[in-house]
């Protein structure tokens, strides 16, 4: 993540795993989730956290739930269900569960047949919130197989190439791979210049937003330095909409935008939840797991992975840079130190647990 949307020095509060991870799950559980749902998407939001993907951690996710579940936009306790299902793949209704919730299920089903029969694929309807994608292939990894994860995130936010109103969502992917002594290969994206998220991130902590990033309301790409704007509404007017990654045809939007109608093609239509821009349905989600042993040696497979990974990070970095690194390089380097001295949380989000748990009336020791 881009220095810009890290929290200052000045407002840093580190709180331990294990106390972020306790009351994490109290919150979900006092909103009607169940002991195991709420340690699932728990896991998901810490484990976030712990690789520094802060936009898909407690701090934007966990207050945007127990909103849903107290509206009845999000169902607390859902009706899991498969309703079709073959020796490798299968399709579950999640009932309008929050998608962290199913997501480990999901991912769990695809490894399963993968064991089995070399490959699987899940996809998921009805469903909310991912809490982006990452995640879910490193479960795939810790069984030696390639693991992937895509989610529609609903629509609205994002211009095609050469238009003007937004039409998809901001459809991460994410794809790893396991090596044998360097750490895991995790490539975690939106298909946007910018993640949704990150745009909070930046009004928290007054990061400006750069040039190419965004549009105004009218689907002009803003090519100068600005303020993080705020949304009116996630299906409403609002004063600005997401550019494809690429940002201009010039600089390729076209294949940001492309790869976000396959994640759309992959989870909407292909679990017949149907198209979210013409919907307007929250999404639906994919996850796949490859097994290396079905393919090749995974012995090999890992050493391969190794001296590939290391010919990247000893190549030479260009001038003004220290070193060059690859996707999941950092993240697994911040999940090792995070997970020795604490997560740094902005004071805003940890004066929000602390006001919620007691209005709530249940515990909250995080300083």
């Amino acid at each position: 993540m881009l220095d810009r949307f890290k929290v200052p020095e000045e407002d840093k509060v580190y709180v331990p795993v294990e106390k972020i991870t306790k009351v994490t799950e109290n919150i979900l559980k006092s909103s009607g989730v169940s002991e195991d749902g709420a340690k699932n998407s728990t896991s998901v939001l810490i484990g976030n956290d712990l690789r520094g993907v802060e936009t898909h951690g407690v701090s934007n996710g966990l207050r945007l739930y127990v909103e849903k579940y107290a509206s009845g936009q999000y169902n607390s306790s859902p009706d899991i269900k498969i309703i079709r299902e073959s020796a490798t793949t299968a399709t579950i209704d999640g009932d309008n569960g929050l998608g962290a919730e199913i997501g480990p299920l999901a991912m769990d089903m695809a490894i399963e047949k993968a064991e089995k029969y070399g490959m699987g694929c899940v996809v998921v309807s009805n469903t909310g919130h991912l809490a982006g994608c990452g995640y879910y292939p490193l479960q795939a990894v810790e069984k030696d197989m390639i693991g992937q994860a895509m989610t529609s995130g609903g629509a609205g936010l994002t211009v095609p190439t050469w238009g003007s109103e937004p039409i998809l969502g901001t459809n991460p992917v994410a794809w790893a791979a396991p090596a044998d002594e360097m750490p895991p290969f995790l490539f975690d994206i939106a298909t946007t210049q910018i993640a949704s998220n990150k745009i909070g991130l930046a009004l928290r902590t007054g990061a400006k937003i750069l040039p190419g990033w965004i549009t105004d309301k009218d689907g002009e790409p803003i090519l100068e330095e600005v303020d993080a704007p705020q949304r009116s509404g996630r299906h409403g007017e609002s004063n600005y909409h997401l550019l494809p990654f690429g940002g201009t045809r010039e600089n390729g939007s076209h294949k940001g935008f492309g790869l976000g109608m396959v994640v759309e093609i992959m989870t909407n239509e292909l679990s017949g939840m149907g198209p979210a821009p013409v919907l307007h349905h929250e999404g639906s989600d994919m996850f796949a797991a490859y097994s290396i042993d079905a393919f090749t040696d995974v012995k090999k497979f890992k050493k391969d992975m190794d001296l590939l990974l290391n010919k990247i990070v000893d190549s030479k970095p260009a001038s003004d840079y220290e070193r060059v690194v690859y996707a999941g390089l950092m993240e697994s380097e911040e999940y090792t130190k995070r997970s020795q001295e604490g997560i740094p949380y902005h004071k805003e989000v940890i004066e929000w647990f602390e006001n919620y748990c007691s209005e709530i009336g249940i515990d909250c020791e995080l300083r």
